[in-house]
């Protein structure tokens, strides 16, 4: 049976330093109505309104990056996996700057967010999107692919030449309570070495040991890790967030070797690209904003 949209009941807020920009921001969520869908509002610039869909994607650059015009609102990923897991479909997101706030670098805030605010659900139910035909996208040795299953679910690969990191895997069959327990945690991570140069390119100005894992040539520099594949689990949180940006809630088996947002943007862009390779389980007039998890 499809699942209904929904939205949440009440306004809430969070407000923190943006991790690239610097920049102080606070993100104010409000209920919408039923087929409204997601959409990011810069308060501070006309009240421009910009959709969280793949066409609005402007850069991949560390993060995910929509925009229209010449605005745009950086890291939306980690918000937009908490909303995406949450099954919230309908929702307005006040910003008031160019970046939402990395918190603790991780969407567990999000996460305590949403469920303060609770959840309102609407008499119209939605469309689902069901892979027929394997989809990939493939650069060099990295690679994402998605093919037909009877729910969401991931297997994801990193390697890094690290201590600490090294070769890392998970995979999941994907329901909000394993979101919220096993992935929503996971915080983003840098190294100290390319903070410099990330700086100098306009980059981490906001990043610190507050707010992701930092790590040196030998170990992590502000342990303890919450899971000892923090880093892989966070990657999962990526895609999450990216895969929001596609409009619709997906069923299909992913896997993952080493990619990352760019290649979670082509794989949406690829998916968008193929109407051949899936269907709608249920009639949608135009492609909105869907929860992804909430009803698996």
């Amino acid at each position: 049976m499809r699942p209904h949209r929904k939205t949440i009941s009440t306004p809430v807020a969070i407000e923190g330093i943006g991790l690239h920009s610097g920049i102080y921001t606070k993100v104010e969520l409000h209920p919408a109505e039923a087929g409204a869908g997601l959409g990011f509002v810069r308060t501070d610039l006309r009240n421009l309104r910009i959709p969280a869909l793949q066409t609005s994607t402007t850069a991949l650059d560390y993060a995910t990056t929509v925009g229209k015009d010449d605005v745009a609102i950086g890291t939306v990923e980690h918000l937009l996996s908490a909303i995406h897991a949450a099954g919230v479909t309908d929702l307005e997101i006040r910003i008031d700057g160019p970046e939402v706030p990395i918190i603790d670098g991780s969407a567990l805030p999000f996460v305590h967010l949403i469920e303060a605010a609770g959840m309102r659900t609407h008499d119209e139910r939605m469309g689902v999107l069901r892979i027929l035909r394997p989809i990939e996208v493939t650069e060099g040795s990295k690679w994402i692919r998605i093919e037909p299953a009877d729910r969401l679910s991931v297997d994801y690969q990193i390697d890094f030449n690290h201590p600490v990191i090294g070769h890392q895997s998970v995979a999941f069959d994907l329901d909000y309570a394993r979101f919220v327990s096993e992935i929503a945690p996971a915080r983003t991570y840098g190294f100290i070495r390319d903070v410099e140069q990330l700086r100098a390119a306009g980059l981490a100005r906001g990043g610190s040991v507050e707010n992701c894992i930092v790590l040196d040539d030998e170990g992590v520099m502000n342990g303890p890790l919450r899971f000892d594949d923090e880093f892989v689990r966070h990657k999962v949180l990526d895609l999450v967030g990216d895969l929001a940006l596609l409009g619709y809630p997906i069923v299909g088996a992913i896997s993952a070797v080493r990619a990352g947002h760019a290649l979670h943007s082509k794989l949406v862009a690829a998916i968008l690209r193929s109407p051949d390779s899936w269907e709608i389980d249920g009639p949608i007039a135009e492609p909105v904003h869907e929860g992804a998890l909430a009803w698996a």
